[in-house]
């Protein structure tokens, strides 16, 4: 199966973008990240930092089953 970077990139979440739409710090998410308490894909290591991305599914799942508990 062959995927367009266009639909790749649409699918994969920067660290800022989880952090903006749940509302927390990109510290936070982070921290979520490296204790496994958030699904994410590593990015090669570019000698500063780890990159990661979060998939718009995981995010939406996440969400989902918020609101779920919320009500």
């Amino acid at each position: 199966m062959v995927f367009s970077d266009d639909k790749l990139a649409e699918e994969l979440l920067t660290i800022g973008e989880v952090a903006q739409e749940l509302r927390v710090d990109t510290t936070t998410v982070r921290r979520w990240i490296t204790s496994g308490a958030l699904e994410a894909v590593a990015l090669p290591y570019n000698g500063k930092r780890r990159g990661y991305r979060v998939k718009k599914r995981t995010l939406d799942t996440l969400l989902n089953t918020t609101a779920m508990r919320a009500s």
